[in-house]
């Protein structure tokens, strides 16, 4: 950048979001496809001191400015472990360590614990992206680098965000992700006949299990959506994780929850399931963000044990309600392969990497092609067994 281009910005590192005007930072993060980038979401995880230090997120973001207005932002965080982002990246951690390099601490861009596909740096419409990115990724090495960080990696990223950034020197690497979309569907039963005779029974089956149970599925969303629910539904992510010892992903507190009550549930679709006939609390709930035609599924759990509640409260109702919504993508979030049964399919997410040791750099862009390849062979594989009717219609 020339000379007259560095005096026009001003470089500064921010350990609390709260520091940074919300307008300032919305105005860059509302364009953007996705909500977890947004202002109210990443402020909630440091205010509920979900995301602090002493849990292995320190928060250093990067904001650039053009005299009082803030023209780009990289929301930043240094990890002392890889916990809570989701792409599982202990395998370059033990070939680091097989090889004694340190593998932490770390630079990592992403929106904390929350594994949905977007990250990219904020930047304001006018401004030259391809310049300004790469002012940015060089004040971020340069501060890895005077810190003894072990590497730099953005996760979840953008995929219109790969090319630039590998031109930058980053490495791409291929991840499984599934997805359901809205190939013009008006209603449900569309959605139905998109399957083999076989599974459409079982989904049938599945429904019908809710009103054998005594069980509705009601969609809660805006002024709807209280305290004592979100309460309620922090309740249920506890109980989800705990099911899982210490292998849960128990990364949010109940202040994270209720927090969003007052100025983010315009984000947030409850999806409660409650007993027929009765005004009470429900017995399940699934939690989602909506944003434009997107819809994010997040956590999810119930008090008890109900045969199917998962696949209605998960898959079914927001399907259904995505159709009825206009909603034409709908991301169910990370887990197992029973995703395809219900119709969503393997797509790929990505990360960004950047390690400083020179050995392990050289490691990562040997075998990353072999990696990524194997990664797709996976998500091919997978999408194979996806029990659609032959005459589905097209995938938009």
């Amino acid at each position: 950048m020339a000379d007259e281009q560095h005096h026009r910005y001003r470089l500064e590192w921010v350990q609390d979001i709260s520091r940074i005007p919300k307008e300032a930072w919305n105005a860059l993060a509302l364009p953007l496809e996705t909500p977890v980038l947004e202002w109210e979401w990443l402020y909630q995880m440091e205010a509920s001191e979900s995301m602090r230090p002493e849990t292995g997120w320190l928060p250093i973001h990067l904001t650039l400015w053009g005299g009082a207005e803030l023209v780009a932002a990289a929301p930043l965080y240094v990890k002392g472990h890889s916990e809570g982002e989701f792409v599982w990246d202990y395998i370059w951690a033990d070939v680091a360590g097989r090889l004694g390099i340190p593998y932490y601490p770390k630079m990592v861009g992403m929106s904390p614990a929350t594994p949905v596909s977007g990250y990219r740096f904020l930047m304001a419409p006018g401004e030259d992206e391809q310049r300004l990115t790469a002012v940015m990724v060089e004040a971020i090495d340069g501060l890895c680098r005077q810190n003894n960080m072990a590497g730099l990696s953005f996760n979840f990223v953008d995929p219109q965000w790969l090319k630039p950034m590998e031109e930058l020197g980053f490495v791409a690497w291929k991840h499984q992700s599934y997805v359901w979309e809205n190939p013009g569907f008006n209603n449900f039963e569309d959605y139905l006949w998109s399957f083999d005779k076989n599974q459409r029974r079982n989904i049938r089956r599945e429904r019908k299990k809710l009103s054998d149970q005594n069980l509705v599925i009601q969609p809660l969303s805006g002024e709807q959506i209280t305290v004592t629910l979100l309460q309620r539904m922090y309740r249920f992510y506890e109980l989800t994780n705990a099911q899982f010892g210490p292998w849960g992903a128990k990364y949010l507190n109940r202040e994270f929850f209720t927090g969003l009550h007052e100025n983010y549930r315009h984000r947030i679709l409850l999806l409660g399931a409650f007993e027929r006939n009765h005004e009470a609390e429900p017995v399940g709930m699934s939690f989602l963000l909506r944003k434009g035609r997107q819809l994010y599924g997040r956590y999810w759990g119930s008090s008890g044990h109900y045969d199917s509640l998962h696949f209605n409260a998960c898959y079914y109702s927001p399907i259904e309600w995505a159709i009825h919504n206009g909603v034409r993508r709908f991301d169910p979030g990370i887990g197992s392969a029973h995703k395809v049964r219900r119709g969503f399919q393997a797509t790929a997410n990505w990360s960004l990497h950047r390690f400083y040791d020179p050995n392990l750099a050289r490691i990562m862009a040997q075998h990353i092609d072999e990696i990524n390849h194997m990664e797709q062979e996976r998500i091919d594989a997978l999408n194979r067994i996806v029990p659609f009717a032959e005459d589905r219609p097209p995938r938009s």
